[in-house]
């Protein structure tokens, strides 16, 4: 972030940070986190969202723990872009070129391709931004299965739910396990069909929406690889509880039970409390 501070002799200050964001729900898994991170950074909570962020901002603890740790274990998406722009930046700062005009111009530049770009303060004040080149991240394989359950953890969805139908109930339930990304890591989602051997990308044609989403809404596909992959390789936070309770709704279904009213009456209580849904 760049802002105006008067108090300085350049009149803005630079700041670099770390952060992650969840539903308030889950913050004991940002503790957690936190606590794999030797206990450095702060937590603050933004009402409008209701989500409570994790941030690490310290130039020593970001050089020393957190940049070591993602070129160890390195990001997948076009994420990694953005992580080694952000590396450049803070590695300027531990130079202090940010409390130069001209290390503040540079450190401009990188940001203006990072991310969604230049701020409209940034945009008003600097006239002459000149992005730096962003790479391109080509992903050819997925390293590890815990990749998967982690990367679920906080872009997947496991979905239940009902539809009219001209069956005898006048209801069918629908299940599906999904990933939702922009469009830009389209290769990374066509990998993820690759690895589970099942499922199919939608896109969303909406003007200016440019996400992609890799389904999988065979049933057979679900309880043959899905729901073995994940009790192998479980997710994290409360989302694993979506995630239990959508496996009781595949169960009840294998049994047969959906083709009852009281099964159905039975998923459709459990449905009604997923997700969204879950208080």
């Amino acid at each position: 972030t760049i802002e105006k501070n008067v108090k300085l002799k350049t009149g803005y200050r630079v700041r670099a940070f770390f952060k992650i964001g969840l539903n308030q729900r889950d913050s004991l898994l940002l503790y957690q986190i936190q606590n794999f991170f030797g206990g450095i950074g702060n937590f603050s909570f933004d009402k409008k969202s209701k989500a409570l962020n994790y941030s690490v901002s310290s130039l020593k603890d970001l050089t020393t723990i957190i940049i070591p740790h993602f070129k160890k274990y390195s990001l997948l998406t076009q994420k990694a872009a953005d992580f080694l722009l952000f590396e450049q930046i803070v590695e300027l700062m531990n130079k202090d070129a940010h409390l130069t005009i001209d290390g503040i111009q540079q450190i401009v530049n990188i940001n203006a391709s990072m991310n969604l770009g230049s701020s409209n303060f940034v945009k008003s004040n600097f006239s002459k931004i000149n992005p730096v080149e962003r790479v391109k991240i080509q992903t050819t394989n997925i390293p590890d299965p815990h990749w998967i359950s982690g990367f679920v953890s906080g872009e997947g969805n496991f979905d239940a739910g009902i539809r009219k139908s001209n069956n005898k109930i006048g209801s069918r339930v629908y299940l599906r396990f999904r990933v939702t990304q922009h469009s830009r890591d389209i290769k990374l989602m066509d990998l993820l069909i690759k690895y589970f051997g099942a499922g199919r990308l939608e896109k969303d044609n909406r003007k200016n929406i440019f996400i992609v989403t890799l389904v999988i809404g065979n049933f057979s596909d679900l309880n043959r690889i899905i729901i073995p992959f994940f009790n192998q390789y479980p997710i994290f936070g409360s989302k694993y509880l979506d995630y239990l309770d959508w496996c009781k709704i595949v169960h009840l279904m294998t049994l047969g039970n959906h083709k009852t009213i009281e099964g159905f009456e039975e998923i459709r209580k459990i449905e009604s409390g997923m997700n969204q849904g879950r208080k």
